[in-house]
């Protein structure tokens, strides 16, 4: 059994790629996304521990959500989990 360490330090080198605008990355070999693929995409989640809660959303909101099609919860869920996800170092003070 092999006991070297796999958590070494990151080679990556973070200021270049800090320092790089969006016009430096090469996308070559990436296809474009189109609305289209968008359309028709799966949103896929693995088992994991949901709470029934109860919120108060602007009308709006919700009836854009509901204009989307018929899973509006289980849309504005994933919505919260990305915005979440996204900016999950960013500690945000509403009052």
């Amino acid at each position: 059994m092999n006991n070297e360490s796999i958590s070494s330090k990151s080679k990556t080198d973070w200021a270049r790629l800090d320092a790089m605008s969006d016009e430096d990355i090469d996308l070559s070999d990436c296809p474009e996304v189109t609305p289209e693929m968008f359309v028709k995409a799966v949103v896929r989640r693995s088992p994991s521990r949901q709470a029934r809660v109860t919120l108060t959303i602007d009308r709006d909101v919700l009836e854009w959500f509901e204009a989307q099609g018929d899973r509006a919860e289980q849309q504005m869920a994933l919505a919260l989990k990305i915005y979440a996800e996204a900016n999950k170092a960013y500690l945000i003070d509403l009052e």
